[in-house]
């Protein structure tokens, strides 16, 4: 649902106030009045390239000879065509396509056949865009383009005559300039973040009379100051802005060290703080947690981040800056989603799934969130941002955080913003025996007067987890809630690869992983029930699954309690007989629109 409130609507326009003077100076910039500035020498020679850390794929090469060109879950059929000249298949696609990423896979094939289609590719788009408009010059996918251009120079460098040669430096100066002027004006977040990057490695890659004639030191500094919390979070709270930023950060230290100049200490602070984070989202088969915005974990990235971690600091256990819990016994490890909603700026990804959590046992997962797919879907987006999608409970089935602004003038762009709860408390309790939190949120108070407390308590084995959800309306129900006597649902999603069946009485479910590791939920309260779920941050795209719900409700009571237990069964008699009763067809197959 989209609620706009007085408060939320302050602060969006606000926002929208930013957005505004961003437009109107992104006009300008891109305007024949001032064009003229971007032109100029061309950059004499590269001193230095920086790694990319992230992984090439050498067929990707090969699937362009056949005329297939693969990016955002979208695959384009070019024939003969440029990439640059035929109609994009999504939004997604196409800007993956002008921030060349792809250049690795071309130089991970290692032969100069696949070089030269680069260098014709490189030489395709400087003849398309020579002026600063349009989609391919907004400042992070520029900055996202400068960043592939300068990791994978040797591609078109290495053995280019002197005319290309000329070309490239030329737009290489213009894309510097350019960025220079418009980094301010990418969206707030990871974007301007990127942007800022980009223009530290072209100064420290590209000019070696002056190399702050591009690079942003202070800028740097402070956007890593604001956007990198203390606990080493991102502020947008997405668990997956950790792995981005780094896999450019890692190289710009680098490349600091590799031009003989000391680092900002920020950005060495800010390395050291998201390292351990990294560790502290790691679920299950490694994998992150998929809380505000993550889906499917780049694993090879990951790998790639974790051997360039020196120090292997331990993770925290309570990450209240970006608001986080990790819980971990024995083979158990929790993670639950206690803080607030991002700024506003920042929330265009954001989830209502406070007090939710993710449960792996071993290598395997066990109750999680719904995630995002991979592929730009935005009806998919919109429903894995409720609160409905989370391991948590629902109240009057309403999410416990505001969608507003969606698709109107008060953002810059389609996305709607979270608002909401005000007020998230969480107190973490470690103990020889036991992990304990106790945390709360007061996202549905406005509306129905009811204020949600949930606690869980880790036993030290990790063999067994208590929650309690408490819902208190301390002045009575107000609102629909009154109505429907306070009707509530407690969801606990299903990784697709477990299977599940609920007892004879009704009070429990078996839940089996894939490997016949048994568990039980349980409780005497409510209705246990298997419903029909989806898993959306798959590779392969949303797969069918389950979820456990307890239904109840309030009736004329100010407060009421949900006990629950999650129990680990022993399965030394082999595997046991679970059947999922959603799951009629193939699980691993994409859900059917």
């Amino acid at each position: 649902m989209i609620v706009d409130t007085i408060s939320t609507r302050a602060r969006l326009t606000t926002s929208a106030t930013r957005n505004a003077g961003r437009h109107a100076w992104r006009w300008l910039l891109r305007s024949p009045l001032l064009r003229w500035r971007y032109h100029g020498d061309p950059i004499d020679h590269l001193l230095i390239m920086p790694q990319d850390l992230r992984t090439g794929d050498p067929s990707f090469a090969s699937e362009i000879y056949s005329g297939h060109l693969g990016l955002a879950g979208e695959v384009a059929l070019l024939g003969t065509e440029s990439p640059f000249t035929i109609p994009p298949p999504s939004d997604g696609w196409e800007r993956e396509l002008h921030g060349f990423g792809w250049l690795r896979h071309l130089r991970a094939a290692h032969d100069e056949i696949s070089h030269e289609h680069g260098r014709t590719l490189v030489r395709d788009w400087i003849s398309l865009h020579r002026e600063p408009h349009g989609l391919a010059w907004e400042p992070e996918i520029t900055a996202r383009r400068i960043i592939s251009w300068l990791s994978h120079a040797s591609i078109f460098v290495e053995g280019a005559d002197e005319v290309f040669y000329d070309l490239v430096m030329r737009s290489f100066a213009m894309q510097f300039r350019y960025l220079r002027s418009s980094y301010k004006d990418a969206p707030d977040g990871v974007p301007r973040l990127t942007a800022i990057i980009a223009l530290s490695l072209a100064g420290l890659c590209a000019d070696e009379k002056n190399p702050s004639s591009f690079s942003r030191p202070k800028a740097l500094s402070e956007e890593l100051k604001r956007q990198i919390l203390a606990d080493g979070g991102h502020i947008s709270r997405n668990p997956g802005a950790l792995i981005e930023l780094l896999l450019d950060l890692l190289p710009l230290r680098q490349c600091y060290i590799a031009r003989d100049q000391i680092p900002p200490q920020e950005l060495l602070s800010a390395i050291d703080r998201m390292m351990p984070m990294l560790r502290f989202f790691q679920i299950g088969d490694q994998g992150f947690a998929h809380f505000n915005g993550m889906g499917h974990t780049p694993m090879e990235s990951l790998a790639a981040l974790m051997v360039h971690d020196d120090v292997r600091g331990k993770p925290v256990s309570h990450a209240d800056k970006t608001g986080y819990c990790r819980l971990i016994s024995g083979n158990s490890i929790l993670i639950v989603d206690t803080g607030h909603a991002p700024p506003i700026s920042l929330s265009g990804d954001a989830h209502a799934g406070s007090l939710s959590f993710e449960m792996s046992s071993g290598n395997h997962s066990l109750i999680v969130n719904c995630g995002v797919p991979m592929r730009d879907e935005p009806e998919w987006r919109t429903v894995a941002r409720a609160t409905a999608a989370h391991s948590t409970l629902v109240f009057c089935d309403s999410s416990s955080s505001h969608l507003v602004g969606g698709g109107s003038p008060a953002t810059s762009s389609d996305s709607a913003r979270l608002s909401g709860p005000v007020n998230v408390q969480a107190v973490l309790k470690s103990g020889t025996d036991t992990a304990e939190l106790r945390a709360s949120h007061d996202g549905y108070d406005q509306r129905y007067g009811v204020t949600h407390v949930r606690r869980l308590r880790l036993a030290a084995n990790g063999e067994l987890l208590m929650g309690i959800d408490q819902l208190i309306a301390p002045n009575s129900l107000k609102g629909s809630a009154r109505e429907n006597g306070g009707e509530f649902a407690i969801r606990f999603h299903l990784h697709p690869s477990t299977r599940a069946e609920v007892s004879q009485d009704g009070q429990s479910v078996l839940i089996s992983l894939s490997d016949h590791e048994g568990w039980r939920l349980s409780s005497k309260e409510g209705t246990v029930l298997i419903e029909e779920s989806v898993f959306l941050a798959d590779v392969k795209g949303p797969r069918r699954s389950s979820q456990i719900v307890i239904h109840g409700s309030m009736g004329a009571a100010n407060e009421v309690k949900v006990n629950w237990s999650l129990e680990h069964i022993s399965q030394a008699g082999g595997k046991p007989s679970v059947r999922n009763e959603t799951d009629k067809e193939n699980s691993e197959l994409p859900l059917e629109e």
